[in-house]
């Protein structure tokens, strides 16, 4: 069975950072380019960032210079550190594994940005 469990949200302060996680089970992770998502209330879902098996990484507009994705293939985790964070990147941030045609979503974490 396939799990992704996202930890980390939170609410925090305009200005302050969080480290997002995105655990991994039953699937063979190192192969998955992993991505981050969120999601506003009554907006689409999109992309934040997203780290390939190589380790090359693609950056949202909005996302570069203030966050940060990893990955540690030996804990089968993906992370997303947000620093500088602003009113407006509260949203659900889902975690996605994608290896060609097969996709996973996690079940999502709450950022909520406000002071």
């Amino acid at each position: 069975q396939v799990q992704l469990v996202e930890s980390g949200g939170d609410l925090v302060q305009p200005g302050g950072s969080l480290r997002l996680s995105c655990a991994a089970s039953g699937i063979a992770f190192s192969f998955y380019t992993m991505g981050w998502y969120r999601q506003a209330p009554g907006k689409q879902r999109e992309l934040v960032a997203r780290i390939t098996s190589g380790s090359i990484i693609n950056y949202a507009d909005s996302a570069k210079g203030r966050f940060t994705v990893s990955r540690d293939n030996a804990k089968n985790t993906v992370y997303l550190q947000m620093n500088s964070l602003k009113p407006e990147n509260t949203a659900v941030y889902y975690c996605n594994a994608v290896l060609k045609a097969t996709y996973y979503w996690g079940q999502g974490t709450q950022v909520t940005v406000s002071s």
